[in-house]
């Protein structure tokens, strides 16, 4: 039995990797699909525990170059797809090597594919590069050896814009293959993460009722209104649902003088300041607000504290889009406050006359420790009714307080810009595990999950509930996955869309 085999289609291709690859057996089957078809049984009798597919490839998307490494979310070919989740660890580990490393889709050809047409019409079914052999391969484990950890990671060797047939060849070559030699020691640390685990999930996780609704206002603005549809920042702070409306039609600006006279422009969930909308009617702009209505409450307490003649603190984060928008509801009678060290250096006017309010997307237990240093200095403080952090900010936050315990690391699916997503990481380690965000399974390291068994899983209010499915998929294509759903609340929050859509 070979714990992990490495298999290469060309001589120079098994060249690079023989040595560099400690336990590992490395194979060469033969280039083509039809030399791979007839290898497969040989792979059969080594009963391997884990397969890595390496080599060269063509690029297809443009903005890649030679010695750029792919690693497949799936292998394509005329009879079909088959998904390869298992290999997205390798694709983290690589970016931690300084290397240029993208998971997408790989298609195998049954001929050398040196056309710039062909190469741009594969392209625009979002494949990312070419091999020969890869498909062949991974179907065929999958039909004989369903349970076996496979992953296809190929090097960049030319592009449509340096053709194989072209004089740039030769150093493209030799820069792939330098590149396929670094990568030898990486594969045993993927191999390794082969076996069977369990998965406890946090929830309430993922989309909120804010986040949802900000969403529906730009899909039904990208079906009612003129292309492209603006919208002033990311409509939420998520990376992956920010890419999927820019391909659909939709332009992120930073501001509106970005955007033309007349156009449609939604504001983001996280609400603008009075300044921009006045801005907005200025331009004759079609506005659409997308304000989460939670966020909305903030800045109407914030005016109404403002109207009564008091300072108002906002406790929040500096340079966050919600507390731009809050600030901007008063300018100089707002004044942000972010830990309970600020707290207590604060000065107001009249220490009578004062309020605070609340950024929505706080940890609990920080945003609780500066309300309560302004509590101490400020007897006569005012503030809200209603807790300002919002309920899905806080069922999430509970929810990961219920699964760290039994995890030995935890997985938070969300963006880097995402407030609401960075206060789970901190929740989790706040009880004593391990806690890394992600923004995909593409993003999770090999050495997080070293002697791991139990992982915990959620995603910030902003992330889309697909991306804890493809972790649980990476998992489970790793091993068996046995998953448990630790649910603190139910959530059944809805709220009523903006009349320029729901009309």
């Amino acid at each position: 039995m070979t714990n992990l085999l490495v298999v290469t289609a060309l001589r120079s291709e098994r060249a690079a990797l023989r040595g560099r690859i400690n336990g590992a057996r490395v194979e060469q089957c033969g280039m083509g699909p039809e030399r791979a078809r007839d290898w497969l049984p040989h792979l059969y009798g080594l009963l391997p525990q884990a397969v890595i597919i390496a080599g060269v490839a063509g690029g297809l998307d443009p903005s890649l170059a030679p010695g750029d490494v792919i690693v497949a979310s799936e292998v394509r070919d005329g009879l079909g797809s088959v998904l390869t989740p298992a290999g997205a660890p390798l694709t983290a580990e690589l970016r931690s090597m300084g290397l240029r490393a993208r998971s997408g889709p790989i298609v195998s050809s049954d001929h050398i594919v040196d056309s710039t047409a062909e190469r741009e019409r594969l392209a625009a079914t979002g494949a990312l590069a070419i091999d020969m052999e890869s498909a062949t391969i991974v179907r065929g484990l999958a039909e004989n050896f369903g349970e076996v950890p496979v992953a296809v990671v190929r090097v960049v060797v030319d592009t449509a814009e340096r053709p194989l047939a072209g004089a740039s060849t030769l150093s493209g070559g030799v820069q792939a293959l330098r590149i396929l030699r670094q990568l030898g020691p990486v594969f045993p640390r993927w191999a390794d993460l082969a076996g069977p685990r369990r998965v406890v999930l946090a929830a309430p996780r993922s989309f909120c009722a804010g986040v949802e609704r900000a969403i529906d206002i730009v899909e039904l603005a990208l079906e009612r209104y003129p292309h492209p549809i603006y919208v002033r920042r990311q409509i939420v702070h998520n990376a992956h649902v920010v890419a999927d409306l820019q391909r659909r039609g939709t332009v992120f600006v930073d501001e509106l003088d970005e955007v033309p006279d007349g156009a449609t422009v939604i504001f983001s969930a996280h609400g603008v300041a009075p300044g921009v909308r006045e801005a907005a009617a200025r331009r004759d702009l079609r506005v659409i607000d997308a304000t989460c209505p939670l966020v909305g409450k903030v800045h109407n307490a914030a005016r109404r504290f403002v109207g009564r003649g008091a300072t108002v603190l906002l406790i929040g984060q500096d340079g966050h889009d919600e507390t731009e928008g809050t600030l901007g509801e008063a300018p100089g009678q707002i004044v942000l406050v972010q830990d309970p060290a600020e707290a207590e250096r604060v000065v107001v006017a009249d220490p009578e006359r004062v309020a605070f309010v609340m950024q929505t997307t706080l940890a609990i237990d920080d945003a609780a420790a500066t309300a309560g240093v302004l509590r101490r200095r400020f007897p006569a403080i005012a503030s809200s009714s209603t807790d300002d952090i919002c309920y899905a900010t806080t069922n999430r936050q509970q929810a990961v307080r219920a699964i760290a315990g039994e995890a030995d690391v935890v997985i938070v699916l969300g963006s880097s810009n995402s407030s609401n997503s960075q206060r789970l990481v901190e929740v989790a380690e706040r009880c004593g595990t391990p806690a890394y965000l992600v923004d995909d399974a593409a993003e999770i390291r090999a050495e997080w999950l070293h002697g791991t068994t139990t992982i915990g899983i959620t995603a910030g209010a902003s992330a889309p509930p697909g991306l804890v499915d493809q972790v649980i998929g990476m998992l489970r294509a790793l091993g068996s996955v046995e998953i448990v759903e630790r649910a603190v609340t139910n959530e059944n929050v809805s709220f009523a869309l903006p009349k320029e859509i729901s009309g």
